[in-house]
C-alpha cells in the first residue's frame, strides 16, 4: 500500500517526510511512503477553500480520490495580525499565481512597512490523512513569532526567513531541520497526525 505526500512544494516534502516517513517506517513496513512526484501526473486541484482546514481537506479527498490511495495533504501559511490575518490562505500566491518566495516576501514587507513594529504573526497549518472520498484524520500546528523587515538565514523556504521565533532569537530560516521540526507548525502539526493515525487504527497505538 502507498501513503502519498500530496505537496510538489519539495520543501514541505522533506519536512513531512521526516516527522511521517520515520513514523511509517517504524509501525508499518507495508505501506510505502511517496510523493506525487513518485506517481503518475495528476493535475492540481482549485484551492477554493476559505480556511487552511477546508483547503487541506479538499486536497486530501482529490488526490485520495485521483491516486487510491492513502493521502497526506495540508494547507499553511502566514497570518500577520497588522495585515487582519493577511496572506493567509493565498500565502503560496500572495504577489500572485507562480510567485516566487523572494515576491512574496517583498510584497509582504512592502505591506507591512506602514505599520509600526513588532509586526506579530502566526505560521499555521493544518494536514490531513484521507482515503478515497472522506477525510480519516486531521491536525493543526502553530507557532508565534514577528516578521522582520529583512531576511535572515539561508535555509528554509516560503516566508522563513523574515519570520523570527522570539523564545530562539532566529528566524525559521537560521534553524537545522531538526531544530524546525521540533517547533515549526508543520511539525506540531506531524505529530499531532500521527497521533490521531493512531487513534483511527492506521498506526498501531
Amino acid at each position: 500500500m502507498k501513503l502519498v505526500i500530496t505537496t510538489r512544494s519539495r520543501g514541505k516534502v522533506a519536512e513531512i517526510r521526516s516527522t511521517l516517513g520515520s513514523a511509517f517506517h517504524k509501525f508499518r513496513k507495508d505501506i510505502e511512503v511517496v510523493t506525487l512526484f513518485d506517481m503518475p501526473p495528476v493535475p492540481s486541484p482549485n484551492e477554493t477553500g476559505q480556511t487552511f482546514a477546508e483547503n487541506a481537506k479538499l486536497k486530501g479527498i482529490y488526490y485520495a480520490d485521483k491516486l487510491k490511495a492513502l493521502c497526506i495533504a495540508d494547507d499553511s501559511g502566514l497570518s500577520v495580525d497588522a495585515l487582519q490575518g493577511m496572506p493567509g490562505v493565498q500565502s503560496a500566491r500572495f504577489a500572485g499565481v507562480g510567485a516566487t518566495d523572494e515576491q512574496n516576501t517583498a510584497l509582504l514587507l512592502e505591506r507591512l512597512s506602514g505599520h509600526p513594529r513588532p509586526w506579530r504573526a502566526l505560521f499555521v497549518c493544518v494536514v490531513v490523512a484521507a482515503l478515497p472520498g472522506r477525510v480519516v484524520a486531521q491536525a493543526t500546528g502553530a507557532v508565534q513569532g514577528e516578521i522582520l523587515p529583512a531576511p535572515r538565514g539561508n535555509a528554509g523556504f516560503g516566508y522563513d526567513p523574515v519570520f523570527l521565533i522570539s523564545s530562539h532569537g532566529k528566524t525559521m530560516a537560521e534553524l537545522s531541520v531538526d531544530e524546525k521540526n521540533l517547533i515549526s507548525h508543520r511539525g506540531v502539526a506531524m505529530r499531532s497526525l500521527i497521533a490521531e493515525l493512531k487513534n483511527v487504527g492506521i498506526l498501531p497505538a
